[in-house]
């Protein structure tokens, strides 16, 4: 596919998209119906379409009856952590293979032109992003996303969450799979916000951060506080009213979708003519600005209500750098009045 029929390359040979980011259709006012009916086929599939049936597969064919959930022992959840990490290993690594190793495409549609792998520094273990970030991804981050799901599993078995049943409250029950990629992107946010804080920005995030140009392996290379937060987005599965199945979703939304922001690419081709939209240009731009985007792309656009959205043209870079202006002049004052009152 020719890459510069959907965007523009600079003199660096980075890509960048056409048109402007646009958050969900029904957030416009007054309310365009037409847009809404030709966005919601985009927000099913093929992602939440994906992750659903994931969640479904690993019901029935993965997760341990629910006598043997209700006790804590060591089999079961390291039959699931092998599983995920499994999953994770083919879905992330293929990406990593065709598009990265083997460059199937080469660099079309890549935001930044350059690899990781051409990239080496000493931020990095063994100066490499690709096996920290693998690395991190499977000792630290995969682990923890199974501490979340073992909890979750348990309690459910146990009594301890309001286990809805599917035969009883189905509609109650299709809205809550619906709205789950809300609660994902407005739990991302809160958490993101708080790592980005100073303190916990240099001792947290700052690891995940490393990646300026990610990769797959990149979307879940984390510290382990960042790790565990992020995948605990299913515990709120535990507070209302829901159903494994449910949870399992909303886990996987966090876990295998968070490949999404970090493919680096804005269309994996598949044939000549076809191609998967990757929706990863918004985080992309979090990665490279750091400031800007810290939610998703718009589902909930909070980053927009709180004044942080980039919407990837020249005038959000411009309400980008004239926030940076605002932010540096009000240091500066604060550092004057301090060395006055000196």
């Amino acid at each position: 596919m020719d890459d510069l029929k959907f965007g523009t390359r600079n003199k660096r040979g980075d890509w960048s998209p056409n048109g402007r980011i646009e958050v969900a259709p029904f957030w416009a006012w007054p309310p365009k119906f037409l847009k809404v009916l030709h966005w919601l086929p985009e927000y099913l599939f093929p992602w939440n379409a994906f992750h659903m049936a994931t969640a479904l597969a690993y019901w029935y064919l993965v997760v341990p009856d629910v006598e043997t959930m209700k006790t804590l022992s060591w089999g079961w959840p390291l039959y699931l952590y092998a599983v995920n990490a499994a999953a994770i290993f083919v879905m992330y690594g293929s990406i990593e293979l065709f598009y990265y190793a083997k460059r199937v495409q080469g660099n079309r549609f890549k935001y930044n032109a350059k690899f990781p792998s051409e990239q080496p520094s000493d931020v990095f273990w063994f100066k490499s992003q690709n096996i920290d970030n693998f690395m991190r991804s499977f000792f630290i981050s995969i682990p923890l996303w199974t501490v979340v799901e073992v909890l979750m599993l348990w309690c459910f078995a146990n009594g301890s969450a309001s286990w809805v049943n599917w035969n009883e409250h189905p509609y109650y029950l299709a809205l809550l799979v619906f709205i789950a990629p809300v609660i994902h992107e407005v739990h991302f946010f809160l958490i993101h916000r708080l790592i980005h804080t100073p303190l916990l920005y240099k001792w947290i995030h700052s690891v995940h951060h490393n990646s300026v140009n990610p990769s797959p392996w990149s979307s879940l290379s984390m510290h382990p506080v960042e790790g565990f937060l992020y995948h605990a987005v299913a515990l709120w599965h535990l507070v209302i009213p829901s159903n494994p199945i449910v949870a399992l979703f909303q886990l996987h939304i966090a876990g295998f979708g968070a490949v999404n922001g970090h493919i680096g690419f804005e269309k994996l081709e598949v044939t000549e003519e076809t191609a998967v939209d990757s929706h990863a240009y918004a985080h992309y731009l979090h990665h490279k600005y750091f400031e800007v985007n810290y939610g998703g792309d718009g589902l909930i656009p909070l980053d927009k209500w709180f004044g942080t959205w980039h919407d990837g043209t020249k005038e959000g870079d411009a309400q980008m750098q004239a926030r940076f202006q605002e932010k540096k002049a009000r240091l500066n004052a604060k550092s004057a009045e301090t060395a006055s009152q000196r």
